[in-house]
């Protein structure tokens, strides 16, 4: 699991293993994976005594919290994952000691992009719903796709999409690239594309009315996942943080 809430686990030196204590709140598919790349303090505080270790599930003395009950996100677990005395090989190590930070970061690159991605594809999905039954649904003798704010509503949905997965494209081809400016191009395409996802979603709720809020419709079900998505892989305040400062150091 990436998705942490705080670095809360030590991992001490003991001959050729390390020994895991601490707890991480909100892991995804934590109880169902078969391995864990933790996230543990080896070192000094700071960024720079983050180390980044393998742990097998299996692993005695590793467990887990209970099932969280969430708005949305239904098809993964997220539980607390708990270390009470893991011993795992030296060689789980991944990279050197003090780079687990590194690690981290370049991997909340493709985390963001991933992020943008689902809300585009799953936003997608909601506007062809949506398109599909404004055109079938009648309201005064005509379908209310004849209704002007209901066709501007429309093109505000696809030019949102649009305009996400460009700026989502933008960010891959600058990751395969290595770009100088990879992270603050990811940030900028998470929060866009996680911004106007639940826009887009929220929009076709509402173009549905009432049977939006049904479950046999679906879209309801798309609206609460992708919620979370301004949340995972750093906030959108951070997105925001993130190129903000990297348009002011730019700029010296």
């Amino acid at each position: 699991g990436s998705d942490a809430a705080a670095i809360t686990t030590s991992a001490k030196r003991d001959g050729d293993e390390y020994v895991l204590n601490g707890t991480k709140q909100f892991i995804s598919g934590a109880g169902s994976s078969a391995v864990y790349l933790v996230m543990a303090r080896t070192g000094a505080l700071g960024p720079r005594g983050i180390s980044a270790i393998v742990v097998p599930a299996d692993a005695p003395g590793l467990s887990f919290g209970p099932n969280e009950k969430k708005m949305g996100w239904n098809a993964q677990p997220t539980r607390q994952v708990i270390f009470e005395g893991v011993r795992v090989p030296v060689a789980n190590l991944l990279g050197q000691e003090g780079e687990g930070f590194g690690i981290a970061m370049k991997g909340l690159n493709g985390g963001r992009v991933n992020m943008g991605a689902c809300s585009l594809g799953g936003a997608q999905w909601a506007l062809d719903k949506a398109t599909a039954y404004v055109q079938e649904r009648e309201a005064f003798g005509a379908p209310i796709a004849a209704n002007q704010s209901v066709v501007f509503t429309l093109a505000d949905m696809e030019t949102d999409l649009q305009a996400a997965r460009a700026l989502l494209q933008r960010a891959a081809a600058k990751m395969d690239e290595s770009a100088a400016d990879v992270a603050s191009a990811c940030a900028l395409a998470k929060r866009f594309a996680t911004d106007a996802g639940f826009r887009v979603a929220n929009e076709a709720l509402q173009l549905h009315g009432g049977y939006g809020y049904l479950h046999e419709y679906g879209i309801e079900r798309v609206v609460r996942d992708l919620r979370v998505h301004q949340i995972l892989e750093g906030t959108n305040e951070i997105m925001k943080l993130i190129v903000g400062r990297n348009l002011l150091s730019s700029s010296r």
